[in-house]
C-alpha cells in the first residue's frame, strides 16, 4: 500500500482529480493536521467521491514497536465499531500500510471542549447541557459493555450545533477484560480524573470510575479548575483518595450537593448512570436523545454487499478470510493473523477435523478458543488461537515455537489454513 504524502485540501474539483495518486488509497485527500501526539497525527481530510469531511487518525506503528498499543489500537477498533451514538465520534473504516495504521472517522469541526472551558467557566445551564449529553453518551457505553476510562474535556468535542461528542476510546475496556473478582485491574487514566479506587490498586468497576470522571469534567465545566490539583503528583493523589475538594461560591446549592454524589469517594455509595437520569439538577430542561441505532448502523444487504460503499469491516467480513498482517504487524516468520468471520467454535471444530487424518500432529485444547499443534516427535509446536474482533468478526492468531519453516508450512499452510479458508468460502455462498 501507498506511503502518503501531505495533500493540501482544494475546493475545486478537478484539481482533486489530479491530485488522486497522492491521496489516501486515492480515497482521502489529506489536509492540515489538527492534532499530533507522541505516536498519531489527526489530519483534517475530504472524501474525494463525496465531498465529505472526515478526521483522520495516523498511527506510525515504527513508533510504537515493542509496545502493549497495539493492543489498545485493536480493542479501540472493536469498541468504536461497536457504538453508533449520535454523541459519540463514528469511527468510518480502517485503512492500513506497512507503516501506518488509518482511521477515519467523523469529523467534528468544534474542536476540543477542552479549548472553550480553558477561556472561561461555563454556566450552569451551559454544563447541564454537555453533561445530559456526556451522560446519554456514557450510558450507552456502559449498556454495551464498553467502559472509557479516560474521560476528560480533551477527550470530548463539539460539532457545529454546540452538541457534544465523546472521543478517543484507546484506553477503554471490555466485559471480556473483567476478571473474576467482577473488577478491572488495569490502572490507567488521566491523573486528574482517575477515580480513588484505581489508585488503591485492588480492582475497580469500570462504570463506577467512569462516573468519577464525568464529575471531575462537571466540576471543571461549572469551576473553570480541576476540583483535585496539585504541584506534587503525590500529593493530588492524597486529594482524590480522601475526596478532599471545595465547590466555589458561585455554584448552587443543588450542584454543590450533585458533585458531592458524583465524587464519592466509596464506590458503592457513588450515584449510578440510573440514578444521575433521576436527579432533579439533572432533570431540568433535559431532552431525551432519541435516536435510532438502525439509522447508524452499516448495512449488510446484497445492494449494499454489490455497491462501492462498503468499508473495511463489511469487505473482511465478506471475504475469504483476509490477512490483515499489515494492521496488525505480523511477519511471516512469527506466524500470522488474519479476519474470519467463522464462529470461534467452528475454526476450533475445523482444525480438530484436520488433525484427526493427520498422523503427525497431535492437538492440545488451551483455555477459551485455543489449541496447540505438537509434533509426535516434539520437534515443533503450533500455536492456534482466535480472538473475537466484533460481534461478526474474529482474529486468527498462529504461532510456530521452535518448528522448521518446512515443519510449519506442510502442517499449517498445506493443510489446516486452505480448510480454514474453504470453510469461509462455503459461508460465502450459503448467504448469498
Amino acid at each position: 500500500m501507498p506511503e502518503i504524502e501531505h495533500v493540501p485540501m482544494t475546493s475545486s474539483s478537478s484539481s482533486s482529480v489530479t491530485k488522486m495518486d497522492n491521496a489516501l488509497f486515492g480515497k482521502y485527500e489529506l489536509g492540515k493536521l489538527l492534532g499530533c501526539g507522541a505516536f498519531a497525527k489527526v489530519y483534517h481530510a475530504r472524501n474525494i467521491s463525496t465531498g465529505q469531511s472526515v478526521a483522520v487518525k495516523v498511527i506510525n506503528k515504527n513508533k510504537i514497536a515493542g509496545t502493549n498499543l497495539m493492543s489498545n489500537i485493536k480493542r479501540e477498533i472493536t469498541i468504536m465499531r461497536r457504538l453508533r451514538h449520535p454523541n459519540i465520534v463514528k469511527l468510518f473504516e480502517v485503512l492500513a500500510s506497512k507503516t501506518k495504521i488509518y482511521f477515519v472517522m467523523e469529523f467534528v469541526k468544534g474542536g476540543e471542549l477542552f479549548a472553550k472551558v480553558a477561556k472561561g467557566r461555563f454556566n450552569e445551564d451551559l454544563c447541564r447541557k454537555y453533561f445530559q449529553q456526556l451522560i446519554s453518551a456514557v450510558g450507552y457505553c456502559h449498556s454495551r459493555g464498553v467502559f472509557h476510562r479516560d474521560l476528560k474535556p480533551e477527550n470530548l468535542l463539539v460539532d457545529d450545533n454546540g452538541d457534544l461528542k465523546v472521543s478517543d476510546f484507546g484506553l477503554s475496556a471490555v466485559t471480556d477484560q473483567i476478571h473474576n473478582d467482577g473488577l478491572l485491574h488495569t490502572l490507567c487514566g488521566t491523573p486528574a480524573y482517575v477515580a480513588p479506587e484505581i489508585l488503591a490498586k485492588k480492582g475497580y468497576d469500570g462504570a463506577k470510575v467512569d462516573v468519577w470522571s464525568c464529575g471531575v469534567i462537571l466540576f471543571v465545566l461549572s469551576a473553570g479548575y480541576l476540583p483535585f490539583n496539585d504541584p506534587n503528583l503525590m500529593m493530588m493523589y492524597k486529594k482524590i483518595y480522601k475526596g478532599e475538594f471545595r465547590c466555589p461560591k458561585w455554584m448552587s446549592s443543588d450542584l454543590k450537593r450533585f458533585l458531592s454524589r458524583l465524587l464519592d469517594t466509596n464506590p458503592e455509595k457513588r450515584i449510578t448512570v440510573d440514578e444521575i437520569t433521576r436527579h432533579p439538577w439533572f432533570k431540568k430542561d433535559y431532552k431525551a436523545i432519541n435516536f435510532y441505532e438502525e439509522q447508524f448502523d452499516i448495512k449488510h444487504d446484497k445492494e449494499e454487499r454489490a455497491g462501492s460503499s462498503l468499508n473495511a469491516f463489511d469487505i473482511i467480513s465478506f471475504s475469504s478470510g483476509l490477512d490483515l498482517s499489515g494492521l496488525f504487524d505480523e511477519s511471516a516468520e512469527n506466524g500470522e493473523r488474519f479476519v474470519s468471520a467463522e464462529s470461534p467454535e467452528k475454526i476450533i471444530e475445523k482444525v480438530e477435523e484436520v488433525v484427526k487424518v493427520d498422523n503427525v500432529v497431535r492437538l492440545k485444547k488451551k483455555k477459551e478458543w485455543g489449541v496447540e499443534l505438537e509434533g509426535l516427535n516434539g520437534n515443533f509446536t503450533i500455536g492456534l488461537e482466535v480472538f473475537p474482533l466484533t460481534d461478526n468478526l474474529v482474529v486468527v492468531e498462529v504461532r510456530p515455537t521452535g518448528s522448521s519453516a518446512c515443519m510449519y508450512n506442510q502442517v499449517w499452510k498445506n493443510k489446516i489454513r486452505p480448510e480454514l479458508i474453504s470453510l469461509q468460502q462455503e459461508r460465502q455462498v450459503a448467504g448469498n
